[in-house]
């Protein structure tokens, strides 16, 4: 389909000159003598061209050249002027306009002018458009990526909580320990101002604290009494067969780091590697203490649960020896509440 061309010039030879060439062309003509009659053929049509007359009486043709892309930035214009007034020519391209006519002009030029104008204004729409639809398209494929990756990681979660869930049932008196201290970690971190990334990758660490302990026997795992020095070194191996565990596996080699040392303390005398201070990945320092938390208040087959004070009496004690220091001033900070609500449970007074 061709395009639609507004013809503006005050001289009538002129614009039926360019009408007839232009509609034996195939082109769709509107024609116009003055300023007011282009604006009433732009307001109620579609024009993909117009030829305008850069001196005319009245609203002259730089003028309307303004009005034109105000109206219709996509509208091709080409001016058409005497070459004594270049100068008001290129002011105009500066303005707008697309490019310019000299006259007197031969028609098959113009002709041309108009074909190349108008394909270099089609190439720049079309290009346009897709540009607008490979944004949408990449929006809409990201969020979808996005969906799918978020649907993944929940049955991740799922998969990898109830695979905590078995494990946690095999020592019975720990109940739904991994999923409490996850909770707990979450809080603690989320206090401490660290980023919501790595608070996810603590949460899973947390999780999945004891998966090593899958290659403890249950002869020393449920043993009652207390173990025997070759019994402890095996249940000390926990750690380092979690880590090996988890580490291969691409989305948990991070999580596998809080795995390994969760038994460390904070002065070096922890296992496996009897790492000190900052040594210690900051998800394990962490879970130092939840973890203390947990234990100290849930019941044990030699004890009953303890109260929340003697936990945080606990704390205190081992400050700069078990804990680290800083990490220890914001877990005293938590209100009780706070701690019961995470673990979605009550604590003794």
């Amino acid at each position: 389909m061709k395009a639609t061309i507004l013809t503006v010039d005050d001289e009538e030879m002129i614009r039926d000159l360019l009408v007839t060439a232009l509609s034996r062309e195939g082109y769709d003509c509107f024609q116009a003598g003055s300023a007011d009659e282009a604006r009433d053929v732009l307001l109620n049509n579609r024009v993909e061209l117009a030829l305008l007359d850069i001196m005319m009486p009245g609203t002259s043709g730089v003028d309307l050249l303004k009005e034109i892309k105000k109206i219709s930035a996509d509208t091709v214009v080409l001016m058409v002027t005497a070459i004594s007034d270049m100068e008001t020519a290129m002011r105009c391209i500066h303005l707008g306009a697309d490019d310019y006519i000299l006259k007197p002009f031969d028609i098959e030029r113009v002709l041309l002018t108009i074909k190349n104008s108008l394909e270099k204004q089609r190439l720049l729409i079309e290009n346009r458009e897709y540009q607008a639809n490979l944004e949408k398209k990449v929006l809409e494929q990201t969020g979808q990526i996005r969906s799918a990756m978020e649907e993944l990681n929940l049955t991740y979660d799922h998969t990898l909580t109830t695979l905590v869930r078995a494990l946690d049932a095999r020592e019975k008196e720990t109940g739904s320990h991994s999923e409490r201290v996850m909770n707990y970690t979450i809080l603690l971190a989320e206090t401490m101002g660290i980023r919501a990334a790595e608070v996810a990758i603590m949460a899973r660490g947390a999780l999945l604290h004891d998966i090593g302990k899958i290659g403890v026997s249950d002869n020393i795992l449920l043993k009652p009494a207390k173990l025997d020095e070759v019994e402890w070194r095996h249940m000390k191996q926990h750690p380092q067969m979690g880590y090996d565990i988890l580490s291969g596996i691409k989305f948990l080699k991070a999580p596998a780091e809080v795995v390994y040392a969760h038994h460390e303390r904070y002065d070096g005398t922890g296992y496996p590697k009897g790492l000190r201070g900052s040594e210690i990945p900051l998800g394990a320092r962490i879970f130092s203490l939840v973890d203390t938390l947990d234990a100290m208040t849930s019941d044990r087959p030699y004890r009953r649960a303890l109260p929340f004070s003697a936990v945080l009496a606990e704390v205190e004690r081992c400050i700069g020896s078990q804990f680290d220091p800083s990490i220890a001033a914001t877990f005293l900070s938590i209100p009780k509440d706070k701690w019961e609500k995470a673990g979605k449970r009550l604590f003794l007074d």
